[in-house]
């Protein structure tokens, strides 16, 4: 959780950078296909390294994470002059990379945390990284948003957080504890339900259309050339909704036991609220009120999802699984960035119509399994 809550900061990349681009020439068209020809070579190659982390320590994935991101936050900062779209585009697949790893963090997760306690320590898991996030992207915004507005500015961001982790790789190596192939044993009685994780896999395909389809630069692309406000407007939309998803995760707490999946499907619908009122074009401060409500249902329903998720699959192949699905989920999310780039390019906030009804669909599902189990 603390690691977490050290890199929430920098995370203000994943909004720079989009942003970046199209400051630099970029049309929101060609950005949804810059990511989505990036995201091409990563499908097989996610699942590859989640079989060989079955073996692995878990932890030296999760340091290799943050060394290839400060190497491609870096390569963004010199991407200067005739080869600059060569850096951005090497700086974005080194980031790619690192992606491939991501579903390290949950087999990890999975492992060191208490089974009985999933629930609760979700929710802190929340908390912590959106304290740091409120804190932090306010005065970050302003600043590259009114104060130091241009590319070379923006360069130089990318430049300090690609070195800032030197010292959350330092924190990793010395805090957290290896997770070898012996941590990683089931616990006896466990049964791998194949029925009930091909219904997990069918909501995450819903989910992962749902959100594909409205990816961040579709938001920067509204705000900052649609609405005309700046980087610092985007991290106030940021910021409401972190503190909507620390409240969310104090009602979650509130939900009655064995009400999880009732929890998720109106995590749904408050999701679905948020794409439909943007597919509306609304106003900056609308928009930041739906942003916040959306993100309200997202933590509502994040500790019992990922419960669930937990709980239907066995701790020896937890780093295959968790990759597995991500491969899954890369497939599914291949041309999504093109589509909505696509859609953004008739209409700004088309893109928030096709989630709307992926949201739907997705809450209805869930209402489906959770008549099932009543």
């Amino acid at each position: 959780m603390i690691y977490h809550t050290l890199i929430a900061p920098g995370l203000i990349v994943w909004i720079l950078f989009p942003l970046y681009l199209m400051m630099t020439g970029y049309s929101v068209l060609e950005v949804g296909a810059f990511f989505m020809i990036v995201n091409i070579a990563a499908i097989p190659l996610t699942y590859i390294f989640g079989r060989l982390f079955n073996r692995w320590d878990i932890k030296k994935g999760l340091i290799a994470i943050d060394i290839l991101d400060g190497i491609a936050y870096v390569m963004y900062g010199l991407a200067k002059g005739a080869i600059a779209p060569l850096i951005l585009f090497g700086g974005r697949a080194v980031e790619k990379l690192s992606t491939l790893l991501y579903p390290l963090y949950r087999a990890y997760e999975q492992i060191i945390y208490p089974e009985d306690r999933y629930e609760e320590i979700f929710a802190w898991h929340l908390r912590l990284p959106e304290i740091a996030t409120i804190v932090s992207f306010p005065i970050m915004g302003y600043l590259l948003g009114y104060v130091y507005t241009e590319p070379e500015h923006y360069r130089l961001t990318f430049i300090f957080f690609g070195l800032f982790s030197v010292v959350t790789v330092t924190y990793l190596w010395l805090f957290l504890p290896s997770v070898g192939k012996e941590e990683r044993i089931s616990p006896e009685g466990f049964t791998f339900k194949a029925g009930e994780f091909k219904v997990l896999l069918a909501f995450e395909t819903l989910l992962t259309l749902a959100w594909g389809l409205a990816p961040g630069f579709i938001l920067i692309n509204y705000v900052v050339f649609v609405l005309h406000k700046t980087v610092f407007e985007v991290t106030l939309i940021i910021v409401a909704s972190s503190l909507m998803r620390i409240v969310g995760t104090y009602a979650s707490e509130r939900v009655p036991k064995g009400k999880g999946f009732h929890a998720i499907a109106f995590g749904m619908f408050l999701n679905a609220l948020y794409a439909f009122v943007m597919a509306l074009s609304p106003s900056f401060w609308l928009a930041l009120a739906v942003y916040a409500i959306g993100d309200f249902g997202n933590a509502l329903w994040f500790p019992f999802y990922r419960s669930w998720f937990f709980r239907l699959i066995p701790k020896e192949k937890t780093s295959e699984f968790h990759a597995a699905i991500s491969s899954y989920n890369r497939v599914l999310g291949l041309v999504t960035p093109f589509i909505a780039g696509a859609l953004a390019s008739i209409n700004a906030t088309l893109p928030y119509g096709a989630s709307f009804v992926g949201f739907i669909a997705a809450g209805l599902f869930l209402l489906w399994i959770a008549k099932k189990r009543d």
